[in-house]
């Protein structure tokens, strides 16, 4: 099997959530004074040198964002000797082609809107949110201290939601909706226009038919897909840099990618441009004490090296953002057992979630045995709705990481420490200690706010 070309085609049948896949920012056979946007990341990482304007301007190039913090700009030129003059400067680190990250659609098996839902009365989380219930043991740990989020400083919890959006007008979430910044060109408004970013925060913060990991964290929302899908590198870049200056506790990147270091477009320096800012961001966030929450991807392939990601390519594909440092989450299903549609690997995963899938009978290559009730619900615009993948499992993960800070009052805990108690309480569900499949285990909010 060709790993590297499945996961770029869309190998599964189904569109699991938000896992992303990279774009070429050229297109073969383009003219040479197609004007390009670059990355350009240089040997100071916390700030720009002194004559990088004169560099760039020399070469062809027009800066369109500084991220100053991270050493890094985003610049676009016609110049088609852009990179190569570029990359002759003694204060630049790397340079490349900048990507596009591009949102899968996500699957919803079925939505109830607030009508239909008020008219039947439905308890949601009782009769349905079962992953809910897995992580919190039926709500058991909403009567630990600091579970339901509530700090013991007084300050507000608040998760960021890197991602479409939320729909802050919803009914389960506009009581524990913090506040929302766009990084969409043209769409200065925060409010989701997908349906993924609002059920990705409903998982963390809902409080009504539906209710989240802590009902009463507060979510922020850091918009970067626009409504076609699609993101650069630089504005997700930004946005982790954002949330870290606003003092949120935690984020969540239920969000992803493959860079594949032979692709016959690219060279291997092409990439690690990319993979370079992504580590400063990530690292910049936790230097100023964020946890960093992130998916493992949709792939069921074995992100544990770049040759196995590759499969029968030749070259090395490596999952993006990858960082040691923060929390990789994989999806589990209702059985606790590893849904079907997850990544896994030694090394790259943390701990497992519950993020949904379709039954014990169900048969990933027939589509047979489909059953919708092991599938994720949480809200989404308009209403409720159904989703599964390691996106729906990474903000538990998150949420955790919000309560467990609630606990002990906000700025008390750093991102270390808040790591430590998620992977060290976590259920040993597989082989006796860590594993390729869950990691250090299935999360328990429970053991996490009595952990010691």
């Amino acid at each position: 099997m060709t790993i590297k070309k499945g996961l770029f085609a869309g190998a599964l049948s189904l569109a699991l959530c938000a896992s992303t896949v990279f774009a070429s920012g050229a297109s073969v056979g383009q003219a040479q004074t197609v004007e390009k946007k670059y990355l350009i990341v240089f040997k100071d990482e916390t700030k720009l040198p002194a004559g990088y304007e004169d560099l760039l301007k020399k070469a062809g190039g027009q800066v369109h964002q500084n991220l100053e913090k991270l050493g890094a700009v985003e610049v676009s030129s016609s110049n088609p000797n852009f990179l190569k003059e570029v990359k002759k400067s003694s204060i630049v680190s790397e340079a490349s082609v900048e990507s596009k990250i591009i949102a899968e659609d996500p699957e919803i098996e079925a939505t109830f809107s607030y009508d239909e839902v008020a008219a039947s009365n439905a308890d949601l989380y009782e009769q349905l949110q079962w992953d809910i219930k897995q992580v919190t043991n039926n709500g058991e740990s909403w009567n630990l201290p600091g579970g339901t989020g509530k700090s013991a400083s007084g300050d507000d919890i608040v998760v960021a939601v890197i991602d479409t959006g939320i729909d802050y007008t919803h009914p389960d979430l506009k009581a524990n909706y913090a506040y929302g910044k766009s990084f969409v060109p043209g769409y200065p408004d925060a409010k989701d226009q997908n349906g993924h970013g609002t059920h990705v925060a409903g998982s963390i913060a809902a409080k009504g038919r539906t209710m989240g990991i802590g009902p009463d964290l507060k979510v922020a929302s850091y918009r970067v897909f626009g409504p076609t899908g699609e993101a650069t590198t630089a504005s997700i870049a930004e946005a982790l840099m954002t949330a870290a200056d606003d003092n949120v506790d935690v984020v969540n990147m239920s969000l992803g990618g493959y860079a594949w270091y032979q692709d016959p477009e690219f060279t291997t320096k092409d990439i690690v441009a990319e993979e370079q800012m992504f580590n400063r961001a990530i690292n910049y966030a936790i230097k100023k004490g964020v946890t960093v929450v992130g998916s493992a991807g949709n792939n069921a392939v074995d992100i544990s090296s770049p040759g196995k990601l590759s499969g029968d390519d030749k070259g090395a594909t490596h999952r993006s953002p990858s960082n040691q440092n923060l929390i990789r989450v994989s999806a589990g299903g209702q059985l606790k057992n590893l849904a079907y549609y997850s990544n896994y690997g030694v090394g790259k995963i943390d701990v497992m979630a519950p993020g949904g899938d379709l039954g014990p009978n169900y048969d990933p290559e027939t589509g047979i045995g489909r059953d919708n009730s092991y599938l994720c619900l949480a809200t989404v615009p308009g209403g409720y709705g159904y989703k599964a993948g390691t996106s729906m499992a990474a903000p538990k993960v998150a949420a955790l990481a919000g309560v467990i800070i609630a606990k002990y009052g906000k700025d008390k805990l750093n991102p270390s420490q808040v790591k430590h108690i998620i992977l060290k309480s976590a259920d040993d569900i597989f082989k006796p200690g860590y594993d390729e499949k869950s990691g250090h285990g299935l999360i328990n909010a429970v053991s996490a706010l009595k952990y010691k």
